[in-house]
C-alpha cells in the first residue's frame, strides 16, 4: 500500500484525504454545469449524487493495486475547494493517470496546478511512477493549459475517438515522464 504522508502542504494549499464532512463544498463544485461540462457521462449532481461521490472518494485513500485511485481533497483558507487523482494504471509500465477538478470560483489564481503539481510530484518521488498522463476533450481548454503548465507534453490527438453528448469527440493526450519532471523549471 502507498500513499501520501498526509498532510501534503504546498504554499496555499492543504492536500488531505477526503472526509465524509466535506459533503457540503464537494457539492458546492459538484453541482454547477460549468465544473461537469467536460465530464463524460456526467450533468450536474443531486446532493444526494454528491454525497455518493464523497462516500467514493473517502475510500480512495491509497494505492494499493493497479487500478486504485489516489483522491485527495484540496483545502485552501475557505475549506474544500476541489479534488485532485491519481488512477494507477500499470504496476508493470509504472503508470499513473492525473484529474482534476477545482471550484471555478477559486480559478485563475494557479491553486489547480499547485495541488496537481503536489500530487504528481508525491507519485513520481514517492511513488515511483514513470510517467503520468492526463486526457481531456479537445475543446477543453482549461484542462490542456493546466496540463502544459505542469510540464506535460501534448502526445496525441485522437479524432472523433470517443462518444460525447452523442456527438463523435477529439480527445487530446498530455504526458510527463518522470526525468522530465525532475529536470522541468522551479514554478
Amino acid at each position: 500500500m502507498s500513499a501520501p504522508t498526509f498532510p501534503i502542504r504546498t504554499a496555499r494549499l492543504t492536500l488531505r484525504p477526503v472526509r465524509s464532512d466535506d459533503l457540503d463544498e464537494v457539492y458546492a463544485y459538484q453541482r454547477r454545469p460549468d465544473v461537469t461540462r467536460w465530464m463524460r457521462g456526467a450533468g450536474p449532481r443531486t446532493r444526494e449524487q454528491s454525497r455518493a461521490s464523497v462516500l467514493a472518494m473517502t475510500a480512495e485513500d491509497a494505492l494499493r493495486v493497479e487500478g486504485d485511485c489516489l483522491t485527495v481533497a484540496v483545502v485552501e483558507q475557505t475549506g474544500v475547494i476541489g479534488h485532485v487523482e491519481l488512477v494507477w494504471r500499470s504496476e508493470a509500465d509504472r503508470t499513473a493517470e492525473l484529474g482534476f477538478v477545482v471550484h471555478p470560483d477559486h480559478g485563475g489564481r494557479g491553486l489547480a496546478t499547485e495541488a496537481a503539481a503536489a500530487l504528481v510530484g508525491w507519485g513520481f518521488t514517492e511513488f515511483g511512477l514513470h510517467r503520468v498522463y492526463g486526457r481531456c476533450h479537445a475543446r477543453n481548454d482549461a484542462s490542456a493549459r493546466l496540463m502544459r503548465r505542469l510540464g506535460m507534453r501534448q502526445e496525441a490527438r485522437h479524432v472523433a475517438s470517443y462518444l460525447f453528448e452523442g456527438e463523435w469527440a477529439d480527445q487530446l493526450v498530455f504526458a510527463v515522464l518522470d526525468d522530465e519532471w525532475r529536470s522541468r523549471e522551479p514554478g
